[in-house]
């Protein structure tokens, strides 16, 4: 198998690189490296000099990819899918890639500086961060609840490296500020994210992990909205 993925089941960043391989379905080996391990870590670097998941290694080719959305590029060039992740045409194509970065930039960095936090010692909390982090999240729902109105996914009916990109970061940030309080359009837009096929698979691979999470509210599989999800 020329391809191996280099992940970690939780990590939202490699949620997104999963699924664009589900929806192509290429073969690929999953490798989870411990990079607590010193060694492990070290031999890791030359892969991934910022020591960073996920990375892409194809060994056909002779090409190592790092970023996740770098990585779907790559797979949607050398091992497309049915169909494409990034549109061949090039206003599509600008709209996917900007909806990828706004998902990145004001979702997941969000997500990332709450969940950070709750991994440092109480003297090193950023209180301040974390406010101004919830209120970022608060402002992006109200932007893309406008944004999702009349559509199925974040281009259209075109799923797309948007789609791949939305999807672990609102189901990560909806354990933080519930998606469904307020903003029904993109509730409704996390569920189809998680009835796909391709995102179902990662998220039943990640289920075992959740409890990792370090957030009082543990992620789960059920739907947003239902009646056993403020639990």
């Amino acid at each position: 198998m020329s391809l191996k993925l280099y992940m970690h089941p939780l990590s939202s960043y490699c949620h997104k690189a999963l699924i664009a391989l589900y929806e192509s379905g290429t073969p690929f080996e999953p490798i989870t490296p411990n990079l607590m391990d010193a060694t492990e870590r070290e031999a890791f670097r030359k892969i991934s000099p910022a020591v960073k998941i996920p990375a892409l290694v194809d060994e056909l080719r002779g090409r190592t990819v790092v970023e996740s959305t770098v990585v779907i590029e790559y797979l949607d060039h050398f091992y497309p899918g049915p169909a494409r992740l990034v549109p061949t045409d090039p206003e599509a194509a600008i709209e996917a890639r900007m909806l990828d970065r706004y998902f990145d930039n004001y979702i997941h960095y969000h997500v990332q500086k709450i969940v950070g936090d709750q991994l440092r010692p109480d003297e090193c909390r950023d209180p301040f961060g974390v406010e101004e982090a919830m209120k970022g999240l608060q402002a992006s729902y109200a932007f893309l609840e406008s944004l999702m109105t009349g559509k199925r996914w974040a281009l259209g009916d075109l799923f797309s490296l948007a789609d791949c990109s939305a999807a672990p970061a609102l189901f990560y940030a909806n354990n933080i500020i519930p998606v469904i309080d307020g903003h029904p359009k993109l509730a409704a837009y996390l569920v189809r994210l998680m009835e796909r096929p391709s995102y179902m698979r990662t998220l039943s691979e990640a289920e075992p992990y959740f409890h990792m999470v370090p957030l009082d509210r543990k992620p789960t599989l059920t739907l947003p909205g239902a009646p056993n999800n403020a639990t």
